[in-house]
């Protein structure tokens, strides 16, 4: 008896973890940002796009969340609050890093 209602305890746990998503994380400054080049930086924002529709994803509607609403509906509000966090990151690390492209004139054609 204690073994089944321990197993089930641990099914229900790793159900609830795996409920939750990980949204990446961006630092709003890099020691090294200064010294991008153009192409870099637009590298940057390529990357920045990507981390913010994964965030845009983990606040929908999708197969965590779904197991997060039905397990343990407290990890469904942390993804969004997660992802809500990565969006905002990635939102000034964005306007830092525009700030740098255009001190670099980067956005000047040269003919």
């Amino acid at each position: 008896m204690k073994i089944t209602i321990l197993a089930s305890l641990a099914a229900t746990a790793a159900i609830a973890l795996s409920a939750c998503t990980t949204t990446e994380k961006v630092a709003v400054q890099e020691p090294t940002d200064r010294k991008l080049s153009c192409t870099e930086l637009e590298a940057e924002f390529v990357k920045l796009d990507q981390v913010m529709e994964d965030a845009k994803g983990d606040k929908g509607v999708n197969t965590a969340n779904v197991a997060a609403v039905v397990f343990f509906w407290p990890a469904a509000v942390g993804n969004y609050l997660n992802a809500d966090q990565a969006e905002e990151l990635v939102e000034k690390r964005r306007s830092h890093l525009m700030a740098i492209y255009s001190e670099k004139k980067c956005d000047v054609e040269t003919s």
